[in-house]
């Protein structure tokens, strides 16, 4: 992900922060996700990185860059650290970092140095943990919402049921099908 976001600096406004959106993680929110994220930011004074943020299993903790924080600020947390794909009984905490970020230009100088981390990759967690401790800063913002892991297949499933059955020209059909299969696998066992 390092890489990939690092491949787009010549889009970008090199005294600008810019956003980020992970397209396998699907948000169903009333606010969209990135919004809500702009007016915390603006809240803290447009300053710093900000990563969308979610409490996870701990069974799963290993499998995100979790951040570890400084001060719990309700929404808002500011983080002291930020390890990608901890190895398990070593997160700092179960706050994972989720799909969305909006990202101080500094972070694209993090990325230019090109060091690998987790997985022998470029990650972009890295670049941003860079950052902490600086004047700047990094914060996780726990948003409010439905979070789908579409990079899974149950995911992307349950993402598309999910949305079909918040539709009223879909809800009547969809619910219909759902639960005449229940009734024949039911019927079956």
């Amino acid at each position: 992900l390092g890489h990939a976001v690092w491949c787009a600096r010549r889009l970008l406004d090199p005294k600008e922060p810019f956003a980020v959106i992970l397209p396998d993680d699907v948000i169903a929110a009333e606010k969209p996700c990135l919004q809500q994220m702009v007016e915390a930011y603006e809240e803290l004074g447009g300053s710093g990185s900000m990563v969308a943020a979610m409490e996870v299993p701990a069974d799963k903790v290993s499998s995100y860059g979790v951040l570890d924080v400084d001060k719990d600020m309700g929404n808002t947390v500011s983080a002291k650290g930020m390890v990608e794909k901890p190895a398990p009984g070593t997160e700092p905490s179960n706050l994972a970092v989720i799909g969305r970020y909006i990202l101080d230009p500094s972070v694209m100088k993090n990325l230019h140095t090109m060091k690998t981390g987790a997985g022998g990759e470029i990650q972009l967690t890295d670049a941003i943990a860079d950052e902490i401790g600086t004047e700047r800063g990094v914060y996780g913002y726990r948003f409010k919402g439905q979070r789908f892991d579409c990079g899974s297949k149950a995911g992307f499933l349950q993402a598309t049921i999910s949305f079909g059955l918040s539709r009223d020209d879909l809800r009547g059909e969809l619910q219909e099908f759902i639960d005449a299969l229940s009734a024949e696998r039911t019927a079956a066992q």
